[in-house]
């Protein structure tokens, strides 16, 4: 890298943090997640409003490369995070609600979506038809579970009956969606399918001997009171299962998500020293920079009639097939219709876990430009909803109704767990 190449990286590094946090903190300001803030600015410094040869100076081809670079880690460490949380596991006295809330959350929307993908929505130019409608459907049942983690948080309701099942029940839904991803990808990708079946050994040798010897190390590290090693552990450990499943023909989002699930937890153990460590980093610098590459590949500057048409589609299915799916299944699992409607706003709150899933899907073409737009500005919507709707359908005083006192916040609560998760993210 030249000099000059040096100083414009270094530039365009200080605009986008200062223009993605400007944004963020402002909409935290008004009661929304900071990640809608973020992820809007780097839309706005995309090809949507800068002219052509603004955002050719703002994002010279090399230095796109290396800022797609930065934010493939950025997606990697999120990854590994959220792979961390989701080792927890829901209360049994809500088992039942959960599960009906989840199948209700995943299965309609997911139904949907695959309807939209071979009646509607044009398929791109040579990307497969299981592939394309299967990642679609992905994208329509997607919850973020870390947004909503910091919104439950943000809106004080942890320690609620609702809080538990929605975290739950994302928590749940979201691995789904990772596994739906995973088949699209697979069904997608034009490596050796004969790659594919080392996943079975990969991942014997990730629980089989990873998390054992891991375990063993960490409690070696915390007899002699060493407390820097669990951030080279981690990042080493994520990078190297992320370069495997990107090798074996899947995205390497799945090898840091693996490499999350078997970190230690509890005293002694990697799992918060980790978090805590790669946390502002990823926050403050990576995610930022992915926000501006999500972006830059955003353009509705030639939405027509037909777009319109088509957008108005796709917030049909995604917001309906969220509403009449957990609607539907909370009741089931013994809700009534006012709180049913609080998790189904809950459950329609997609952020960045979408756009990782519509990155992936971009990447492998099972989406084209125009549909990865579309489909971006639908998360946006979805999950700027979230607040002012759920103001109106769950006012303080029927929170307050509903808290309840927790018999283990620690172990057993998904909502305080989260809380703590998203306290190192804050996404």
């Amino acid at each position: 890298m030249t000099a000059t190449q040096s100083v414009t990286l270094l530039l365009v590094l200080a605009v986008v943090l200062m223009v993605a946090k400007a944004f963020g903190s402002l909409f935290a300001w008004w009661g929304q997640p900071a990640v809608f803030g973020e992820i809007l600015a780097g839309i706005l410094l995309g090809p949507t409003l800068l002219p052509a040869a603004l955002e050719r100076a703002l994002y010279p081809s090399d230095i796109h490369l290396v800022l797609s670079a930065l934010g493939n880690l950025g997606v990697a460490l999120f990854m590994f995070l959220i792979g961390q949380e989701f080792r927890r596991h829901p209360p049994r006295k809500q088992a039942g609600a959960v599960l009906a809330t989840t199948v209700g959350s995943v299965a309609v929307p997911f139904g949907l979506g695959v309807l939209l993908a071979v009646t509607v929505v044009r398929r791109p130019e040579g990307a497969p038809l299981n592939g394309h409608a299967l990642l679609l459907g992905t994208a329509m049942s997607v919850t973020a579970f870390p947004v909503l983690a910091r919104i439950i948080r943000d809106r004080d309701l942890l320690g609620t009956r609702m809080a538990g099942i929605a975290l739950a029940s994302a928590a749940i839904g979201d691995l789904l969606a990772w596994s739906m991803l995973a088949v699209s990808i697979m069904l997608a990708s034009g490596r050796a399918q004969w790659r594919l079946l080392l996943v079975i050994p990969l991942l014997v040798l990730v629980f089989g001997v990873g998390r054992p010897l891991l375990a063993v190390w960490a409690r070696w590290r915390a007899e002699r009171g060493r407390t820097w090693e669990p951030f080279v552990v981690a990042l080493v450990g994520l990078l190297a299962c992320g370069a495997a499943t990107e090798w074996l023909g899947l995205h390497f989002i799945f090898g840091a998500f693996t490499f999350g699930l078997i970190m230690p937890a509890g005293p002694g153990g990697l799992r918060e020293p980790a978090a805590r460590q790669m946390g502002q980093m990823t926050e403050y610098l990576l995610l930022p920079v992915y926000f501006v590459v999500v972006g830059a590949r955003v353009d509705l500057s030639h939405l027509g009639w037909s777009g319109l048409a088509e957008f108005g589609a796709i917030m049909l299915v995604a917001v309906g097939g969220k509403v009449l799916g957990v609607m539907a299944g909370a009741r089931l699992g013994g809700v009534d219709w006012r709180r049913s409607a609080v998790l189904a706003t809950l459950a329609n709150t997609r952020g960045l876990t979408e756009l990782i899933v519509l990155s992936a899907g971009l990447q492998f073409g099972l989406l084209d430009a125009n549909l990865y737009s579309l489909l971006v500005l639908m998360a946006l919507i979805t999950t700027l909803m979230t607040g002012p709707v759920l103001r109106v359908l769950y006012p303080p005083w029927l929170v307050a109704m509903d808290r309840e006192q927790i018999e283990d916040p620690v172990s057993d609560n998904p909502a305080v767990t989260a809380g703590s998760a998203t306290n190192s993210i804050r996404k």
